[in-house]
């Protein structure tokens, strides 16, 4: 492996290159790239295989071997989000809100890529194609780190990437990658201020924390996710228990899963029993306070510490209030700033329930699951964002471009 520093220097050469290379050149090397990961899918997933077996004698919870699990099925839709990104608009280049001063002058805005991204990961091997596709297509060269736990996978998507690359005549330093799982290069990485211009953690809390508080580059902070759902007193019950199963049991390993139910006590007695049916399918453990408790005995008691808590497990609270009032000041105080939803027939209650949650998306009768860079129609993310500068919410092109004010005159002075 070369130098950070050389890595860096190499990077910020093929920014300034990959920023003015022309968008049917982009779009047409990101097919390239996305027919390439398909075609070579036995590859990926016998270096997949690898970090399986690692994994599984290293004890991993099942909810992380699943994020680290390279099916056919993910392995097209890592190569699908790259062919949606090359159907989408060039995020670069745009000039708006162009107008005249009263001294002629002409000024607009136009949007330009922030030059190289770093993005330091965990467990999932698809945001290796994801982070590039979205850095690539936003005119923005990339140095990646992902998890030790998924060494071999990384490097096999990635070697596939740079040989597309090559072949489409590309310069490969658009995309660098740090094969040295030695954790010295991550602090290494957060003080390379000459060459990195953002960079983006995107994992678990300490890895997350650990870049916020020690990075000298600009951060943008990607949040873990203690995702709730609050049933209100008017709810659909059915449509409750069909959107918590959803929400908690489709992939429990997700940031975007739900981990705290909110119950309104009116209508507690009907709905717990059925929705710890419907969890308990999968064999979810079910932690709540006393009401919920005697609304059915499968619940065992929880802890002050539950309702803060992101399982990333079979496991859910449930916190049970007697408005929405309550309901509201408790997810506020809980929430990671997230994704949070109501399932309720009232149309005051889920404006009130829209307008006073703080969280990066809020929903209304539908699952948390849908927080996702893909499902918004953005192709992909580069994570999550729950910090509300620059970006908020799945992050996609727009969130990896920044502005360049560019100014007409014909020999204007300032007096």
């Amino acid at each position: 492996m070369k130098s950070l520093e050389q890595m860096g220097a190499d990077a910020r050469k093929a920014s300034k290159y990959l920023a003015v290379l022309d968008i049917n050149s982009r779009n047409n090397a990101l097919l390239k790239v996305a027919d390439d990961i398909v075609n070579n899918s036995d590859y990926i997933k016998k270096a997949n295989a690898l970090d399986i077996e690692e994994a599984k004698k290293n004890n991993m919870k099942p909810s992380l071997l699943d994020r680290l699990t390279l099916t056919d099925e993910r392995i097209n839709g890592m190569a699908e989000g790259l062919r949606v990104l090359a159907k989408l608009d060039d995020p670069i280049g745009e000039i708006t809100s162009m107008k005249p001063r009263p001294n002629g002058l002409m000024i607009g805005a136009k949007t330009v890529p922030l030059g190289v991204v770093a993005i330091i990961y965990e467990s999932r091997p698809n945001v290796t194609a994801d982070a590039f596709g979205l850095c690539f297509k936003s005119g923005n060269a990339c140095i990646l780190r992902g998890g030790s736990d998924s060494i071999n996978s990384n490097v096999a998507i990635v070697k596939v990437i740079t040989d597309s690359l090559s072949e489409c005549g590309i310069d490969t330093n658009v995309i660098s990658y740090i094969t040295d799982p030695d954790r010295k290069y991550v602090t290494e990485l957060m003080h390379l201020n000459e060459y990195v211009d953002v960079i983006i953690p995107r994992g678990g809390a300490g890895l997350i924390k650990n870049v916020v508080n020690n990075s000298t580059v600009p951060v943008i902070e990607t949040g873990t996710g203690n995702c709730h759902i609050y049933v209100d007193e008017f709810a659909d019950i059915d449509m409750a228990v069909k959107v918590i199963f959803n929400a908690k049991t489709q992939r429990i390993g997700v940031c975007n899963a739900c981990e705290s139910l909110v119950i309104h006590k009116d209508i507690a007695k009907q709905a717990i029993p059925k929705i710890v049916d419907a969890l308990k399918t999968k064999n979810v453990l079910v932690k709540g306070d006393e009401y919920s408790i005697s609304c059915d005995d499968r619940i065992v008691p929880a802890t002050q510490e539950d309702w803060g808590t992101e399982y990333l497990d079979y496991i859910i609270s449930v916190k049970t209030v007697d408005s929405i009032d309550e309901a509201i000041d408790h997810i506020n105080r809980y929430n990671t700033g997230h994704s949070e939803s109501i399932i309720t027939k009232d149309y005051d209650n889920s404006r009130k329930f829209l307008n006073e949650i703080d969280a990066a998306c809020v929903y209304v009768n539908a699952s948390t699951r849908f927080t996702d860079g893909f499902e918004f129609g953005f192709g992909a993310e580069i994570g999550i964002s729950t910090q509300k500068i620059h970006a908020r919410g799945p992050m996609g092109l727009k969130a990896l471009t920044t502005i360049k004010y560019v100014i007409y005159g014909d020999g204007q002075i300032r007096e």
